[in-house]
């Protein structure tokens, strides 16, 4: 059976691990630390990375330092991961759901005017598959309205956006604030992990403290302070030198998982560019693609069903994706009942296909083929 997905080791994450238990600093912001989060702000232009323990946690620091409060509203894509949601839930927010574009799951930009209130506080755009949404839109209304824009990355690491003035952009480097994921099932991974970026400077401070149990911690140990305390919110949001250790493994490894991630997506394009009643993903002009994953969307719940079944009976593990927020069973009474059809259509025929860095091109043939082969019987 070819799984969906299977993590991919470069060979030195233990032997960096050893380092880091060697180092007699392995509480978090060590110097793994330091070199992963110096890492991303050179090479992607974040004015300040802090690594966390998921991209759950980063989102959940965003909803702090954008000082949510209970009854203010947030626009997020309804389909997209709970996290995306529940960051700002917690804090007391209404969440207003947006709905994607026909042809893309991303959220559909043209829609968003309409749904910002007197109480709309920040908008979540969510770059799913790596695919930049359209961000000169989103900054465009946000800017009008005087709003946030909280890049949810998850998926996004080395992927760009080209605004209107042709110039190049790496995700989550946008936004007023970003989150990325460093789970298993992403380019580069530490088993579970994530990171926030700061692109707003007025942000940076408070961020470091709350990262820090809301304390001047990371003050004092560069100096700053003569003494640290507790001057904020916050909570335990930094991860252990471990994590880290193991994430600077697949970082040095970047280019080349990068390069097998988009030979095999570019394999099952090329492949499945024929095949009847199976639409491909859409790359917007404005879009790179990092080789996340590659998705098929067919006609309806029944055809991917069958699909699913008949991949499993030839040894292919293939999955479907989120269901919409908008209807589940924790926030459908919450909803303001609007019809979002877009957004289900994704939810009942998005199949996700098998994609990681150990996958062989002949892998991607044969899935391929056996696509094709169901298609034309």
């Amino acid at each position: 059976m070819i799984p969906f997905n299977k993590p991919f080791l470069t060979g030195k994450e233990t032997q960096y691990i050893q380092e880091a238990v060697q180092s007699g600093k392995l509480s978090g912001n060590g110097i793994f630390t330091q070199k992963c989060q110096a890492f991303f702000e050179q090479e992607y232009g974040f004015k300040k990375a802090l690594l966390t323990t998921s991209c759950t946690d980063a989102l959940e620091m965003c909803a702090l330092l954008a000082d949510i409060q209970p009854g203010d509203e947030v626009i997020v894509p309804s389909f997209t991961f709970v996290s995306t949601a529940i960051a700002f839930v917690r804090q007391g927010a209404t969440i207003v759901f947006a709905d994607s574009y026909s042809d893309n799951p991303n959220m559909d930009a043209s829609q968003l005017e309409a749904l910002i209130t007197p109480k709309t506080k920040a908008i979540v755009p969510v770059h799913y598959a790596g695919v930049a949404c359209d961000m000169d839109a989103i900054m465009d209304l946000a800017n009008r309205y005087n709003l946030l824009v909280i890049e949810d990355a998850a998926q996004a690491i080395d992927s760009f956006y080209t605004g209107k003035e042709g110039v190049k952009r790496a995700l989550g480097s946008i936004g007023h604030l970003a989150a990325f994921s460093f789970h298993e099932t992403k380019n580069i991974i530490s088993g579970e992990g994530g990171m926030l970026t700061i692109n707003d400077e007025r942000f940076i401070h408070r961020a470091e403290i709350i990262w820090e149990k809301g304390t001047n911690r990371a003050e004092f140990f560069r100096g700053e302070v003569n003494k640290y305390g507790w001057v904020d919110t916050g909570s335990s949001f930094l991860p252990s030198e471990v994590i880290a250790a193991f994430l600077w493994a697949q970082i040095e490894n970047l280019a080349v998982i990068q390069q097998k991630r988009k030979t095999l997506w570019n394999a099952y394009y090329q492949g499945l560019q024929s095949v009847p009643s199976v639409t491909l993903p859409q790359l917007p002009e404005y879009a790179t693609n990092n080789g996340h994953m590659f998705y098929v969307v067919l006609p309806s719940l029944s055809a991917r069903t069958q699909l699913i079944r008949y991949l499993q009976e030839a040894g292919y593990h293939a999955v479907f994706h989120y269901i919409s927020l908008h209807s589940s069973p924790y926030y459908q009474s919450k909803h303001d009942g609007r019809s979002l059809p877009h957004s289900d259509h994704f939810t009942d025929c998005l199949l996700r296909l098998p994609l990681f860095y150990s996958l062989s091109e002949l892998d991607v043939q044969k899935i391929v083929e056996t696509i094709r082969f169901i298609y034309e019987q």
